[in-house]
C-alpha cells in the first residue's frame, strides 16, 4: 500500500494531466494551448516523482520524454514568435 503522499502526488499528476489534455484538445488560441503544455509539465514531473517514490521505472521513463515534448510545445505556443 502507497503512503498518502504518494497517493496525493499521482492524483494531482493525474488531474492536471486531464486538464491540460483539455486545454490542449479545444484549441482555444495559442496562449490558452500554450499554458496547457506548462500544465503538462507539472503533470510530468508529478509523475516522474510518483515514480520514482515507487520504483515505476516505465512511467518515469516515459514522464522524462513527455516533458521534454512538453517543453517541445511551450516553446512553440508562448516563447516562439506566432508564424506569418
Amino acid at each position: 500500500m502507497e503512503d498518502t503522499t504518494t497517493e496525493v502526488l499521482k492524483w494531482l499528476a493525474s488531474g492536471s494531466g486531464m486538464v491540460a489534455a483539455a486545454m490542449v484538445s479545444l484549441d482555444l488560441g495559442r496562449r490558452l494551448t500554450g499554458w496547457g503544455f506548462v500544465i503538462f509539465l507539472g503533470s510530468s514531473m508529478a509523475w516522474i516523482a510518483g515514480a520514482v517514490l515507487t520504483g515505476d521505472a516505465a512511467l518515469g521513463t516515459q514522464n522524462a520524454v513527455l516533458f521534454v515534448i512538453n517543453l517541445i510545445g511551450v516553446y512553440r505556443y508562448l516563447i516562439r514568435a506566432k508564424p506569418v
